[in-house]
């Protein structure tokens, strides 16, 4: 299977597409500023204590106050109130590994016995805020890596369960006792399988400063504040999904290349040939198929193999998903086998679904009835075979005896929902749209406007592709009359992601000109003669 990464850098976000035999399976979008993300650390204050919920609500600086369970403070809490004492409260310097870990707390205890307000925390981000809801939040610091996950105040060694061999744990389990010092819990993932001892040693050394860093920083500042996030979000993304097995990583952004390849470096020195950076004026995801693809499978309609379909609605409590079999032009013999066959290609389509939206929590699937017990263990089998694949956690419940089967995903962040409908750019949704021969008008006035007024060459401007091919058609185009008359360098693109009356702006710089400017001058030009004109009427009466 062919694998492929490709990442579209824009200035708001970034967006990482897995590509498996060309077909996307996998999309996540990242902001490139985004706060309260999972992993960020902040130092905050304790607000409320809600003893009926046996939680408190602590302000972490986000709009809504952020929710920490008593479960989610961790069995070695007073171990780590006692530290956060003496190192942030008193200012000591005081070192983990030199510490006298205290008993574990009671995980029967209440809140209002541990915890009281104004209290001063180090909380990490469990899960992000998800529509009204602020942060959840966690006491148990965790440093994730690449072979390892770094737990201050632990002192268990975790093995990743899908490292099969015996003689592989205990190596492992050997070479980290040897190696991680005194306090600190660590799990070992599957990436870390045949890896040496210098190499998990150094990634140890790495998360240990970053505690250290953290706790500095926590030292410094006042709560509510961000003590640690991770340096490039894009690398915290392609830490947990890279693969030495991809055939290529294409990127369009030079910083985020640099980066890439520096990371590539240090897992797989001898793959760092696989990272490509994209040059094309053609935008990246146009150029691998993807903004198709993405148009096609977001909507509430997903349509797959010989006229079958699902319908996905999303709710407040649960994701619902109805499959149909359609108008099949390959329906098999009688209705029982046509049924298990469209249901087990319609439990791969799900599958591809849940992680390209990244759904979680409750995912309620209505199958289409199937009569032989046989039958529905075949698909309940089918389904955890190839949701084996997943890396979220998530639970499988056989089909109920109405053929619903019901699955469970850990939800950390809200589900991807990329709107496939488009607003018209001309009307705004008011249903009525002005003559769209007149838009090859508008686009020569802005490029006057461009080159004239702002003397600017050498942009690109980005259109539907089909009004780029009306404008390049011909041997003397529109295209090529406009760029004789105006005597400047700069280019035409089809992009995708265009509705069909709107265009963007590239300049040389390879940032957006906001074109939005000129209408500004022009009134602002218009209302000022509008007022000289009407002083010189006040003048003449």
């Amino acid at each position: 299977m062919k694998s492929e990464l490709i990442v579209d850098v824009q200035p708001e976000e970034a967006s990482i597409a897995l590509l498996e035999d060309s077909r996307l399976v996998s999309l996540q979008k990242e902001s490139r500023n985004q706060s309260y993300a999972v992993g960020d650390i902040y130092l905050a204050k304790v607000k409320k204590l809600m003893p009926g919920l046996n939680a408190a609500f602590v302000n972490v600086g986000y709009e809504k106050d952020a929710f920490l369970h008593y479960l989610d403070l961790g069995s070695h809490f007073d171990s780590y109130k006692a530290f956060l004492t003496q190192s942030i409260t008193e200012k000591k310097n005081v070192q983990v590994s030199k510490m006298k870990r205290l008993p574990e707390i009671d995980k029967h205890g209440a809140v209002s016995e541990t915890l009281s307000p104004g209290q001063e925390l180090l909380v990490q981000i469990a899960k992000e805020p998800i529509s009204s809801k602020g942060p959840r939040l966690t006491c148990e610091i965790t440093f994730t890596g690449r072979y390892m996950v770094l737990i201050p105040f632990g002192d268990k060694i975790s093995i990743s369960q899908k490292i099969k061999t015996t003689e592989e744990k205990l190596r492992l389990r050997q070479l980290m006792e040897s190696i991680k010092p005194r306090n600190f819990g660590v799990i070992v993932r599957t990436s870390a399988e045949g890896k040496g001892a210098a190499e998990l040693n150094n990634e140890l050394r790495t998360l240990l400063k970053c505690w250290e860093d953290t706790v500095s920083k926590a030292k410094t500042v006042s709560a509510p504040a961000l003590v640690y996030e991770e340096k490039s979000r894009i690398v915290g993304v392609l830490r947990d999904i890279f693969s030495p097995a991809f055939e290529s990583v294409y990127v369009n952004d030079r910083d985020v290349y640099d980066q890439i390849v520096k990371y590539v470096s240090l897992i797989a020195p001898e793959r760092t040939d696989i990272v490509k950076l994209y040059n094309s004026a053609t935008p990246i995801f146009d150029h691998f198929n993807i903004t198709k693809q993405i148009k096609s499978s977001f909507g509430k309609t997903v349509s797959f193999k010989s006229g079958a379909y699902i319908i996905i609605e999303h709710t407040e409590a649960l994701h619902v998903i109805d499959v149909n079999s359609g108008n099949r032009s390959k329906a098999a013999t009688d209705q029982e086998s046509n049924a298990l066959e469209v249901n087990m290609r319609a439990a791969d389509e799900i599958v591809r679904q849940l992680r390209l939206r990244d759904m979680g929590g409750i995912i309620v699937i209505d199958f289409i009835d199937m009569n032989k017990a046989e039958h529905r263990q075949a698909l309940y089998e089918h389904m955890k075979e190839i949701m084996a694949n997943d890396r979220t956690r998530h639970n499988i419940l056989p089909l109920s005896k109405f053929g619903l089967m019901q699955i469970t995903r850990q939800r950390v962040r809200p589900a991807l929902d990329i709107t496939t409908a488009e607003k018209c750019p001309s009307c705004y949704g008011k249903g009525e749209v002005k003559a769209s021969l007149l838009f090859t008008d508008t686009l020569k006035e802005k490029i006057d406007y461009l080159t004239g007024t702002l003397g600017v060459s050498n942009f690109t401007m980005y259109v539907h592709p089909y009004v780029d091919a009306f404008i390049k058609k011909g041997i003397i185009s529109l295209y090529r009359r406009w760029r004789m008359e105006t005597g400047k360098r700069f280019k035409i693109m089809p992009d995708q992601s265009l509705a069909y009356l709107q265009y963007r702006v590239i300049g040389p710089d390879n940032n957006e000109i906001d074109l939005r400017e000129e209408k500004d001058v022009n009134s602002s030009a218009s209302k000022s003669k509008n007022r000289a004109k009407n002083r010189g009427n006040n003048h003449e009466e």
